[in-house]
């Protein structure tokens, strides 16, 4: 073969690259060495004509030499699709936990509701009957078994409207529903991503699989599943939003369309300049309406939910001191019962009345759901919170191309407000710091 090579490289043949078509270099190969054959029939012997003759047959068959046939010219796939699956299985992996998480507090949730329907009517029916047990203990002949009765009945009343006083189980179930709602919607998102293919997951959305974690760190510490401990106090000192959402930003993600070398160190000033120009659907008019937004969120809609749930707060730590300390009184009343010809009435009168009283204080506490109320205070100001956060780091960002799109961004504000796009626009006038917080009127949330 060496000297094949030899001979045609005397001859002032050049072998061409080796082709990804076997039948076109095949070609090639027949017309390189018949251009050969006509200039140089004077210099060769019949001998090398056998045996050129019998190398095309080999070139032609692609039994050649890599190295002789200029294999060094082919393409070597790289690691990158190795990569891309990586980063899609990574994803996929948080996809998954996060529907675990969603079936968990579902069902956790719908426990928990149940404890809070089972629990009333066990707490009311102990408190009743001992009522009952009570007002008819001094004219029965079995006045021992019957205070008896009655005392234990509103001790175990008492015993448990503290424990589930505690625990508040229509608050821990409005925990796991919102809870369940934002894992769906990490789950939804995540497999959002996966659906535009492993490439974009790991070029596109370089840091999404970072957030996707701090995410769903964030919610479990915001939504515990377990009872004790761990469990979220519900009779806080201060009452602030929920939080849902990881405090670290990651603003490649929001990095979805083309930039240039002459952006990528935009300042303030010209992220101002380019803003008026529209770029990446950012406009000076949609800065001053997102500011605005932000601004009726935080001085109204925001404080107007805290307010509330500081109110409901205070009835619902009013109404867990009253429950118990009511069925106490009465049991400790029944314990009187009988003790004397004038004592008899006041202890029966005592202990009805308390076990009474305890029985509809329990009844608005966990039927009426103060809890649920109180929580749900909590998660519509989260809500506003979060909206509020995402207006501030989108104009933070002094590359308008590295915000997220400002069409896109109004259209998603809007929807969480319960708005449309052009109801927003009334927005612009109070972002002004002209404009004072006693002068807005209006909420800018419509949902809730």
């Amino acid at each position: 073969m060496a000297s094949v090579v030899r001979l045609l490289a005397g001859s002032s043949l050049v072998l061409p690259a080796k082709s990804r078509s076997p039948g076109r270099s095949g070609l090639c190969c027949r017309a390189s060495l018949r251009g050969v054959g006509s200039n140089s029939t004077s210099a060769t012997t019949s001998d090398q004509r056998q045996v050129v003759s019998s190398s095309v047959d080999e070139l032609t068959l692609g039994r050649v030499d890599p190295l002789v046939a200029g294999a060094e010219d082919d393409v070597v796939i790289g690691t990158g699709d190795d990569g891309a699956a990586e980063e899609a299985e990574k994803l996929r992996a948080v996809a998954e936990a996060a529907a675990d998480r969603v079936e968990m507090h579902d069902i956790i949730g719908r426990q928990r509701d149940n404890w809070n329907h089972l629990l009333l009517h066990s707490t009311n029916s102990l408190a009743l009957a001992a009522c009952v047990m009570a007002a008819l203990a001094p004219a029965s002949t079995s006045l021992l078994a019957l205070k008896a009765s009655a005392g234990l009945l509103l001790a175990s009343a008492a015993v448990t409207m503290a424990a589930v006083n505690k625990i508040q189980p229509s608050q821990l179930a409005e925990e796991q529903r919102n809870a369940t709602r934002l894992w769906r919607q990490l789950e939804r998102d995540v497999r959002a991503t996966l659906a535009l293919g492993a490439s974009a997951a790991t070029k596109d959305d370089f840091f999404f699989f970072q957030e996707a974690v701090e995410r769903v760190l964030a919610l479990d510490a915001a939504y515990p599943l377990p009872l004790l401990p761990g469990m979220l106090e519900k009779f806080p000192d201060t009452v602030e939003p929920a939080r849902w959402w990881p405090n670290k930003k990651y603003p490649a993600r929001r990095s979805a369309c083309k930039k240039s070398p002459s952006k990528s160190n935009t300042t303030r000033h010209g992220a101002r300049r380019a803003s008026m120009t529209g770029g990446n659907g950012w406009t000076l008019e949609l800065e001053e309406e997102m500011r605005g937004i932000a601004r009726v969120l935080k001085a109204k809609d925001e404080q107007e939910y805290l307010s509330f749930g500081k109110v409901v707060l205070r009835l619902n730590r009013g109404l867990a001191v009253a429950g118990p300390a009511l069925a106490g009184t009465a049991a400790i009343a029944a314990a009187f019962i009988g003790s004397g010809d004038a004592g008899t009435s006041w202890a029966s009168g005592a202990a009805v009345l308390g076990g009474a009283l305890a029985a509809a204080v329990n009844t608005v506490e966990h039927g009426g759901q103060v809890g649920m109320v109180f929580e749900l205070c909590r998660n519509v100001t989260g809500l506003y919170r979060k909206i509020q956060d995402d207006i501030e780091e989108n104009l933070e960002e002094a590359n308008v191309e590295q915000r997220e799109n400002g069409e896109l961004f109004e259209t998603k504000v809007a929807l969480q407000l319960g708005r449309s796009p052009s109801d927003l626009k009334h927005f612009n006038e109070m972002a002004s710091p002209s404009f004072r917080d006693e002068d807005i009127r209006n909420f800018a949330g419509k949902l809730f």
